[in-house]
């Protein structure tokens, strides 16, 4: 079993994203432009739409025109559209609008004032519609269709894209287009990464949801200006904050005319962007600015070993010695579910461990009984004359090689199987001293110790064929 969600991305070391400037944080707005491509029965809908307005509880219409909703819609681009972008242009803050194709050529005046500004226009799919239940060929469609209007519209092909309102498929079925410097519909980190799919490898630039003014339409969300600005300052100032402990960051902001274009809501958006305006550390950029830096900075490099991608035989060769005798310790990782948070060395050890862990008393036990003994290590070890001459177990005094193969007789014959020790990092001393206070174990605790360490060779052999893989590539 396969599992395709991605639980780890960057892990503890997210990468230095470098902006320019050695920004500490990059601030990016999105106006989504969606007011004339909603639903509604004179656009061929089947119903009135009910996303995103000023009218609580508003439900789909079946089959009739929605007077009100259909105002407050156009309030986005009679009205809101234009306090926005006056406060834009004043403020020369870069703005990517996330474009709906049909609302687009539905306003081509502010389609003018948008490419004045030297706005970026991305597409935002061809109808503000929900695509959960669309079938993945009438959304393939909907995405070319979406992209010859919106080439028609603006002259040039969009770059970048956000359905928004996706299905599962959306993100597959845009990388496969291709031709796009980056897709926003995940909400799932605040830096860039590179997705593969069906031998394409995708920049996915995450959206960030909560930092949006759709919340003003929700319940539970933003009930006034103050707490829209709030929010934002916070987020900015943690992220600004990272960024000088270097670890930058980025965010958007959300923004829709018909929403956060009302005055209130607008006068809170300024106080924002004036705010963020006073710190010197801070890239105020387009996504496709963000896109292209990424692509420059951090150019899509394949991992050289991708154990979850692994068929069962290469998977064995690589891993069923992890343990000794632990063929069926890989066999059932790999028989269980694997996923992106697998292809990490620790990831992938975890899941052998996993099924070491599950395995039977006799099982366990066997693998215990499967590693070298270390008396040969232990004779070949260089004599030296003092203690503080030894280096780790390849040179130690006379009396601590007799010692320790002392020991180590003593040990097979109380428990009934060879010592197992990770012995990185371990001297002569340390291992006496280790092996006397195992012999104090009973025969069930000693397994258990035992096993502890059997994880850690494993984990040190995992390692090294994440290494090992590395070199070869």
């Amino acid at each position: 079993m396969r599992y395709s969600r991605d639980m780890r991305g960057y892990g503890a070391s997210p990468p230095n994203p470098a902006w320019p400037g050695g920004a500490n944080v990059a601030v990016q707005i999105v106006l989504n432009y969606e007011e004339g491509g909603e639903n509604c029965i004179l656009h061929g809908d089947s119903a009135s739409e009910a996303f995103l307005s000023e009218i609580p509880g508003a439900v789909p219409w079946p089959g009739q025109r929605h007077w009100n909703m259909e105002s407050v819609y156009e309030y986005g681009a009679r009205a809101g559209f234009w306090r926005l972008h006056r406060m834009f242009t004043e403020l020369g803050t870069p703005v990517t609008v996330y474009g709906v194709a049909t609302a687009l050529m539905r306003s081509p005046e502010q389609l003018r004032a948008m490419q004045e500004a030297d706005w970026e226009i991305a597409s935002h799919g061809l109808k503000w519609v929900e695509h959960k239940d669309m079938p993945p060929e009438v959304e393939r469609e909907q995405i070319a269709e979406a992209i010859r209007l919106h080439t028609l519209a603006t002259g040039e092909r969009p770059r970048g894209w956000y359905t928004g309102r996706c299905s599962v498929n959306t993100v597959d079925l845009v990388s496969q287009e291709g031709g796009f410097e980056y897709v926003s519909d995940t909400y799932d980190d605040d830096l860039p990464y590179w997705r593969e799919h069906a031998g394409r490898a995708q920049l996915i630039i995450p959206y960030t949801l909560e930092t949006n003014d759709m919340r003003f339409g929700t319940p539970n969300g933003f009930n006034s200006g103050d707490q829209f600005f709030a929010y934002l300052k916070d987020t900015f100032d943690v992220l600004y904050a990272e960024g000088a402990a270097g670890r930058p960051k980025m965010f958007s902001v959300g923004l829709h005319c018909r929403l956060v274009g009302r005055p209130g809501r607008a006068a809170a958006l300024r106080r924002f962007l004036e705010y963020v305006g006073s710190h010197d550390k801070v890239w105020f950029a387009r996504r496709i600015d963000i896109a292209r830096h990424w692509a420059r900075t951090h150019p899509h490099r394949p991992a050289a070993l991708t154990p979850s991608r692994l068929d069962r035989a290469g998977f064995m060769a690589r891993f069923g010695s992890a343990f000794r005798n632990g063929e069926w310790i890989a066999e059932r990782a790999w028989d269980a579910e694997l996923g992106p948070a697998n292809d990490s060395p620790y990831g992938l050890f975890f899941a052998l461990r996993t099924q070491f862990r599950a395995g039977s008393p006799e099982e366990r036990l066997n693998v215990l009984r499967g590693y070298t003994p270390l008396n040969r290590r232990i004779e070949a070890a260089r004599i030296v004359a003092d203690e503080a001459q030894g280096d780790g177990l390849d040179a130690m005094t006379e009396g601590q090689r007799s010692g320790l193969l002392a020991r180590l007789d003593a040990y097979r014959e109380r428990f009934g199987f060879d010592a197992v020790v990770a012995v990185r990092g371990h001297s002569a001393a340390s291992l006496l001293s280790t092996l006397d206070a195992r012999m104090e174990n009973d025969a069930q605790a000693e397994i258990e110790v035992a096993a502890r360490e059997a994880e850690r060779i494993a984990l040190i052999n995992v390692e090294a064929a994440f290494v090992q893989a590395e070199g070869q590539a």
